[in-house]
């Protein structure tokens, strides 16, 4: 048998081939290679890079698809948004955001979807980024779950507590992580506080007052002319419809929060706005994060001059103003303690500042809420505001708006989730919602 010669490589070949090679090296991001970003965040690998689908790309969306692109370990795949002009304006956002941000890689064109069915379907998708209006939080999260997508939420969790409970369950089912975006568990203030208070530094809580704003009204503005681009029927979803006013859904030309939050039928006031904030860091403070208050009572202007809920272990709490906004006043036996974003205050002024030792009390710590999601879902784990703690807190803030709206006093069973012989006050637990989005509550 004729021994064969090994095959020449020509010079022209040699380096043809040479530079090939070396061009394939040469574009690669720099992320697969290791070290860090310009902002000092490690690099992610290419596979552990994140695919995210934003639905809701109005103010809120926009903010918050800037948060998660910051975190340098996602990339926006999708977005389903039924306003045009909102849209584009959170597409550009993100386009220049890769243009100023040349570590995250080249931009990719995003699809745009007017529903947001469309998304779910996609592959390529594995989280939602869920922005839209609180009417639609229940209908939208339960969905994403039924599609193996795990699920960042905006608070409040849900408008009514029925649809809050379904959005726990669904979760629970197809066994996917839920962060609700009370990112107020992730700042430094807040954390302090609940651990001053669950060690007890202040002794036994007596009262608390939280100061949220006031509850809904139902909608009363008056008809205006639908904006070009903008699918109303799709913006109303599974509610019935209603006069389209540009407090819902502000044009891009004004740079406002929309005031749907103010009426019931798409929200529940400031009581669930900024109290699905402030509510939800006095559910953390009492460890009761499963569980709530066991009367809630309305303001009578005598014993009761505030809205007033009572837990079962004695402690008091009322929806009330004080000399700070937004904010919570916690008053016990032994001190007293303010907090506000960016803002606590003590009583001994020493507890400020106090070391939580290792062996005392400690909540779960995040330092970053877009980062814990994110965390959680590579380990499988709950995240710091899981959704049955951002459930309960939402479920905090609707029975005060039932007791405001009952104008009495209302005996709750947080284990049933039921009040106790009132069919009247159980039959607000839920709500109509039309055929095509309806969910099981």
């Amino acid at each position: 048998m004729k021994e064969q010669k090994p095959q020449s490589v020509s010079r022209r070949d040699f380096m043809g081939n040479s530079a090939k090679v070396l061009a394939g090296f040469m574009i690669l991001p720099r992320h697969v290679l290791g070290g860090t970003s310009l902002s000092g965040i490690k690099y992610t690998a290419p596979s552990d890079i994140i695919s995210l689908g934003l639905i809701g790309a109005g103010k809120q969306g926009g903010i918050l698809s800037s948060y998660f692109l910051k975190t340098e370990q996602i990339r926006f795949t999708a977005i389903s948004e039924v306003y045009q002009a909102k849209a584009k304006k959170t597409l550009d956002s993100i386009k220049a955001n890769y243009a100023k941000n040349t570590q995250l890689g080249a931009y990719n064109e995003i699809p745009v979807y007017n529903d947001f069915r469309e998304l779910l379907a996609l592959k390529s998708v594995d989280a939602v980024v869920i922005a839209l209006p609180d009417h639609w939080h229940a209908a939208a999260a339960v969905r994403a779950a039924q599609a193996g997508k795990d699920i960042y939420c905006e608070k409040p969790l849900a408008l009514t507590v029925k649809e809050g409970r379904a959005m726990v369950n669904a979760t629970r089912k197809y066994d996917r992580v839920f962060q609700t975006g009370s990112m107020q568990r992730s700042w430094k203030e807040f954390r302090q506080a609940a651990e001053l208070i669950r060690n007890g530094y202040i002794g036994q809580i007596k009262q608390i007052k939280v100061n949220v704003g006031p509850p809904p009204t139902p909608y009363n503005l008056p008809a205006e002319t639908i904006p070009e681009g903008l699918d109303w029927t799709k913006w109303l979803g599974p509610n019935a419809p209603v006069n389209f006013n540009s407090e819902l859904a502000p044009p891009i030309t004004k740079d406002v929060y929309p005031n749907w939050r103010n009426y019931k039928e798409f929200g529940g006031g400031m009581v669930t706005d900024w109290g699905a904030h402030m509510f939800d860091i006095v559910q953390w403070a009492l460890d009761m994060d499963a569980s709530g208050p066991v009367e809630v009572i309305a303001p009578d202007g005598k014993e009761h001059p505030f809205l007033t809920y009572k837990y079962d272990n004695g402690i008091v709490m009322t929806h009330e103003k004080w000399a700070w906004g937004n904010a919570i006043h916690f008053i016990g036996s032994e001190g007293e303690l303010k907090v506000a974003r960016g803002k606590l205050e003590t009583t001994p002024a020493s507890l400020k500042d106090k070391v939580i030792g290792e062996t005392e009390k400690h909540v779960y710590k995040s330092e970053d809420h877009y980062k814990d999601f994110l965390n959680a879902m590579r380990t499988r784990s709950k995240p710091i505001c899981d959704v049955e703690i951002g459930h309960r807190t939402s479920s905090v803030c609707n029975i005060g708006n039932i007791a405001y709206q009952l104008n009495r006093k209302l005996e709750w069973n947080p284990k049933k989730e039921q009040f106790k012989n009132d069919p009247e006050a159980n039959a607000l637990l839920g709500r109509p919602m039309l055929n095509e989005w309806a969910i099981k509550l």
